[in-house]
């Protein structure tokens, strides 16, 4: 299996499981994650529901 990688920066989790910091999320039927990082700076439209096309 492939390490989870932010659907936004690229950054690759060091192992297959998803660190507990990380954000999932389903857009158009698809599941993305974003690293902390990522998910830290966009809270709010990730709250708001937002795809990540308008971040």
């Amino acid at each position: 299996m492939v390490n989870p990688t932010c659907a936004l920066c690229g950054q690759q989790a060091e192992s297959e499981d998803l660190p507990l910091t990380w954000v999932t999320s389903m857009e158009n039927g698809r599941r993305l994650v974003y690293c902390d990082r990522c998910a830290r700076e966009n809270v709010r439209s990730i709250e708001s529901k937002l795809d990540s096309a308008w971040w």
